[in-house]
């Protein structure tokens, strides 16, 4: 199996976080695993994949959140290779829920 990336965009609004998501599960062969309202109206997603698939997702669901009339994106990043620590505290583990749309 190639090595799992997890990534994160973060959004003021949520057209501009619903833009990013689909786009990004278009543009890479990726899973999202968590989605949750931040604070001040910004809203998050998290998505999970083969390294290469979660930087063509990201750069994805980058640009249809900027291109999102009001959107912006208030952080973003990617952690390649995240530790078995990293995964057991923070919700961004494959879970039954997410499974069946597992790339």
């Amino acid at each position: 199996m190639p090595q799992q990336a997890v990534g994160v965009i973060q959004t003021l609004g949520f057209p501009a976080v619903l833009a990013a998501a689909d786009a990004l599960v278009k543009g890479g062969r990726v899973t999202l695993v968590y989605y949750d309202l931040a604070e001040r109206g910004e809203f998050l997603v998290a998505f999970r994949g083969p390294v290469s698939e979660v930087k063509q997702a990201m750069a994805a669901g980058l640009a249809a959140a900027e291109g999102t009339a009001g959107g912006e994106v208030v952080s973003h990043y990617i952690v390649p290779n995240p530790p078995e620590n990293v995964l057991a505290v923070l919700p961004v583990e494959y879970t039954e829920k997410v499974a069946q749309f597992r790339g």
